[in-house]
């Protein structure tokens, strides 16, 4: 699955902010769409031709190139894969590679959203998500027969629910009036706050407000639904969503990036499906969403293959549910079920089973089984990462070595065996009760990309905390003492360095409070004030 975007150039998509340190400079206004590519890529309509077959019939901003490879990949995505039977309305998402690979930093304000949005919800650098509304209808005034039209909203941020939310106001209306109402949703959409962590947005749209909650790192796990705000008396009241990118149980891994390649829809159409279903190597890290049984045949040699069945009327009990070799599944016909080659290194909840059941029987709602399930997995994967987090602060220097005219001390090495020691009095067992192989879950946790990462991650939120200390380190210090017995020499590469400290920060990468960005700046004038005129004029040029 190639991507959404082109090769050759694009109009300017930043938001036209002055960067750090230009004040003296007038604020650059807004470039176009600038609000409306902070949330979305594009807006794609995809028909069904009957000489062309599924065909790109519309995309805007009209300016947004697109490749023929990427053309084609948003065409065989966006329809159902062999369910000719799918009449009316409906809803998926699909995530696909972009061609091309990492482009520079496409908006101004990525740096301040990715310091404060979780890992999961940052805004991908090499793939594009696709949240697709399709309707097929029959109509006699077609060849065909029937109506097939496909509306996409692509963007690079994973925010399900508010784009599925926004797909069903507006893609009822679109099939109906066609080019004129989606110009001016994307109008709407050009004016709406850019997605900022932390914080409760309204967002209209054809006469709707849709109001969100914008996660950040600092939200507690369990935080409830936004509530709409008692200071604006919005009329009509707000269309409240619990989150904007939940879907079920999509929170619960939260605490821990995944970081494999999944795609939620996958069809043989796709142009890396040589490249997942051969056999000449082991299968890839990746999970692929597919609706063609031509896959359980391919793909019976891969290790996991869950089958879902035709859903069940309500109130239906589900049959016990049991773990089956992949070596049985041979046939298109196979049963429903998970059929694996993982061996469990962690006991079933019973007790938790149990429940689920029982509000199976009692007709609990399903968004309140889907909050036990949920609670159940997120208290078990903080369980799990909770000794890893301890064990990676205690790599951190102590804030007493560092000191502000030597280089702080570096982060030591993560050793797997002294981690492993380290279980025995501060394990997963002081926080979770199920009981197991603690010690075989967390050398297989090693190996997966899923640990490179996190720590990879972790290792580099702890190397801005102890730059930011370094600073801080060296705003307390006493700079004209230190200045004495200094060169020149010397004290210009403080100033440099200084500099370059102070712009990131104010670029958000370094966790410092406003008051030490004042005195690094009071610093910086302080020791080129120190220095000669012809210093001077080369520091601070006119």
């Amino acid at each position: 699955m190639d991507a959404l975007s082109g090769a050759g150039p694009r109009r300017a998509r930043g938001l036209g902010a002055a960067g750090p340190g230009s004040s003296c400079r007038a604020a650059r206004p807004p470039a176009p769409w600038a609000r409306f590519s902070a949330w979305l890529e594009c807006v794609c309509v995809v028909t069904f031709d009957l000489e062309l077959g599924q065909a790109l019939e519309l995309v805007y901003p009209n300016d947004f190139r697109l490749t023929d490879k990427e053309k084609s990949s948003i065409c065989y995505l966006s329809f159902p894969d062999s369910h000719s039977g799918c009449l009316g309305d409906t809803q998926f998402s699909f995530r696909m590679r972009q061609c091309g690979g990492q482009r520079s930093p496409w908006h101004a304000n990525d740096r301040h959203y990715h310091s404060r949005a979780p890992v999961a919800l940052q805004r991908e650098p090499a793939h594009y998500f696709g949240y697709v509304y399709f309707r097929q209808v029959k109509d006699s005034s077609v060849k065909r027969g029937y109506f097939q039209k496909s509306l996409v909203l692509v963007s690079r941020l994973p925010f399900v629910q508010l784009f599925q939310a926004l797909l069903s106001l507006i893609a009822p209306e679109y099939f109906d009036k066609l080019a004129p109402c989606l110009e001016a949703v994307c109008s709407e959409i050009d004016q709406w706050p850019v997605p900022m962590p932390g914080q409760t947005l309204n967002l209209p749209v054809m006469g709707v407000v849709v109001q969100v909650h914008i996660p950040s790192r600092v939200d507690k796990s369990e935080s409830s639904p936004p509530k709409q705000r008692d200071q604006e008396n919005l009329l009509p009241a707000p269309m409240v969503l619990a989150s904007v990118h939940e879907l079920d149980l999509f929170s619960c891994l939260q605490p821990l990036r995944f970081c494999c390649d999944f795609r939620p829809y996958f069809t043989i159409h796709d142009s890396e499906f040589k490249e997942f279903t051969t056999r000449t190597q082991a299968p890839p890290n990746v999970v692929l969403g597919v609706t063609n049984p031509f896959f359980i045949k391919t793909l019976q040699h891969w290790p996991h293959i869950l089958r879902v069945g035709e859903p069940k009327m309500s109130g239906d009990l589900p049959k016990q549910v049991k773990l089956k070799k992949p070596s049985r599944l041979k046939t298109l016909d196979t049963k429903p079920g998970l059929y694996t080659a993982y061996t469990a290194y962690l006991h079933r909840d019973k007790a938790l089973l149990k429940r689920l059941l029982k509000g199976v029987q009692k007709k609990r709602p399903s968004d309140v089984q889907s909050a036990l399930l949920r609670r159940h997995l997120l208290e078990l994967t903080q369980s799990f990462i909770i000794p890893l987090e301890h064990y990676m602060a205690s790599l951190m220097p102590l804030q007493k070595s560092i000191t502000p005219w030597k280089t702080p001390p570096q982060i030591r090495p993560f050793s797997q065996d002294d981690f492993l020691r380290s279980l025995e009095h501060a394990g997963p067992q002081l926080t979770c009760i199920l009981k197991g192989d603690w010690l075989g879950l967390y050398r297989r946790f090693f190996k997966s990309p899923h640990f490179d990462g996190w720590y990879r991650q972790r290792h580099k939120e702890m190397a801005l905390k102890l730059e930011a200390l370094h600073l801080e380190a060296i705003c307390e210090a006493n700079i004209e003492t230190w200045m004495k017995d200094k060169s020149e020499v010397e004290v210009v590469d403080l100033v440099l360095k200084l500099r370059e400290k102070l712009v990131r920060a104010q670029g958000h990468q370094l966790p410092v409070k406003e008051a030490t960005l004042q005195r690094a700046q009071l610093y910086i004038e302080t020791v080129i004030g120190s220095l000669p005129k012809d210093l001077q004029a080369v520091l601070c040029p006119p």
